[in-house]
């Protein structure tokens, strides 16, 4: 078997193995969907926003793939603490390759995470608009993991504390959430606003996954694509190139 297939299959495994951090990980997202989509609901209603529950199903959506994405990177720093990361960095294997198994097997449990929480909106009262359009959503799920669980791995080929982890990917993950027009329309919004907004890659999945789901999108279904796989490539890149210079 190839180096990239037995560390997204190393991933898939850990994620599975680990039924309370599964059970966990589905908490705040349920929270947000139930108390936001709920106690929100009335008021966006009468702006003239329409049903809530369906505007924000699928930033909640992304949220849960953006949490699980990013915090896959800790586990790089766990298994160079314990010296399971040395063991794989002395095969004669290319580091971008298992870099990228990794950055696969992350992506692919996000997506389950996403998927999970897809249907636990069902059950809170969210429709999707066209059921054709479900598969294309999957796409832009993956592609929301693909990029953060690259983004995250980068970030922890750069650390040795596992304390300082957490902490590093809090402070970058709540501007990239609130900023991504998951909680909240993008349009009337002041212009500094908006122009972040715009430069946040996030803002294009939510925009995608929404579109997909509800039919309503600002930015359009395919600039939403173009832009989240170009900044996955650079991303993985980056990425790549980081975790290459990881020393033994």
């Amino acid at each position: 078997m190839g180096p990239i297939y037995i560390m997204w299959l190393r991933q898939i495994k850990r994620y599975w193995r680990s039924k309370p951090r599964i059970i966990g990980s589905l908490a705040q997202p349920l929270l947000f969907l139930v108390a936001l989509g709920f106690g929100f609901g009335p008021i966006f209603q009468k702006a003239g926003g329409g049903n809530y529950i369906e505007f924000l199903a699928p930033g909640i959506i992304a949220m849960s793939i953006l949490f699980t994405a990013m915090f896959v990177g800790i586990e790089v720093i766990w298994d160079r603490q314990f010296g399971f990361l040395k063991e794989t960095l002395v095969a004669p294997v290319s580091r971008y390759k298992i870099m990228i198994g990794r950055t696969l097997g992350g992506a692919t449990v996000a997506s389950m995470q996403g998927l999970i929480v897809f249907i636990l909106s069902l059950f809170v009262g969210f429709k999707p608009a066209n059921i054709s359009m479900i598969i294309v959503s999957f796409v832009f799920m993956f592609l929301i993991a693909l990029l953060f669980t690259a983004f995250g791995t980068a970030v922890a080929s750069r650390l040795e504390d596992m304390q300082a982890f957490p902490l590093i990917i809090n402070f970058i993950i709540m501007p990239i959430f609130f900023l991504s027009g998951a909680l909240f329309p993008i349009e009337g919004l002041p212009k500094s606003i908006g122009f972040v907004m715009k430069l946040n890659p996030l803002s294009y999945g939510v925009d995608g996954l929404r579109g997909a789901l509800t039919g309503n999108h600002t930015l359009g279904l395919v600039q939403d694509v173009f832009v989240l796989i170009g900044v996955t490539i650079l991303t993985t890149i980056i990425g790549g190139y980081l975790f290459s210079k990881i020393k033994e």
